[in-house]
């Protein structure tokens, strides 16, 4: 086996959403060079408070640079162009990150990716949901057919459950061991074994490289002559 990506991720964060979209993309690829990638639920609010860090919002020269520059670049680079900060963003992801603890580790892996995927887009795509609603929340996983009535009871429950709240306490803690002061955080093994961590979703040549994976991105390409 060549590596493992461990992916560590809120709902909440921008570029953990974009993060995402990349690597779930490139699983299927990265598989083919032998390395395996997975997600896990942290809650980024206890990221922040466990590490000291603020979020960019809380600084006014970094927020203004930010929505002005920043996120439109990322919006074009990562080519999600329907992509918008919701009206009550932020908010309190505690709800959504405990039912995908659940669901990680009570469904299909494809299942849980779906979700995911599904919980990014309700958070960061038009028309936004809030997913920190209970009952909206509740509704989401029907409507959007990701899980039956009684699934979805099952997992708005569990959202309730000392287990799950444990679960999502536990991951957090880890990626706070592990030295997270944000989310993305990734932490990447590769084929001798050795773990580095990165974060952010603009490293991944940095990862390729730690891996020892082909790869090709920076490079200007030479002007193209009129014909």
């Amino acid at each position: 086996m060549a590596g493992h990506i461990e992916c560590y991720l809120d709902i909440s964060s921008l570029y953990s959403f974009l993060a995402y979209v990349f690597l779930l993309k490139r699983k299927e690829l990265l598989a083919s060079h032998g390395v395996t990638v997975d997600f896990t639920p942290i809650f980024l609010g206890g990221v922040n408070v466990g590490s000291g860090n603020k979020p960019p919002w809380n600084l006014p020269a970094k927020q203004a640079y930010g929505s002005a520059f920043e996120v439109p670049r990322a919006i074009k680079y990562f080519g999600v162009p329907e992509l918008r900060v919701p009206e009550f963003f932020p908010i309190m992801t505690v709800l959504p990150q405990r039912a995908l603890c659940y669901i990680k580790e009570t469904f299909p892996q494809s299942t849980f990716e779906k979700a995911w995927l599904a919980f990014f887009q309700a958070n960061w795509i038009p028309p936004h949901t809030n997913l920190s609603e209970p009952d909206t929340f509740r509704s989401f996983l029907t409507e959007k057919k990701l899980f039956s009535d009684e699934e979805a009871d099952a997992i708005l429950a569990a959202t309730k459950d000392k287990k799950w709240k444990d679960k999502l306490l536990e991951n957090t803690k880890t990626v706070l061991e592990l030295g997270a002061f944000g989310a993305p955080w990734i932490m990447v093994r590769n084929a001798g074994g050795k773990e580095e961590p990165f974060f952010g979703s603009d490293r991944f040549h940095y990862v390729w490289q730690y891996l020892g994976l082909p790869w090709q991105d920076y490079d200007l390409l030479p002007r193209q002559a009129k014909l």
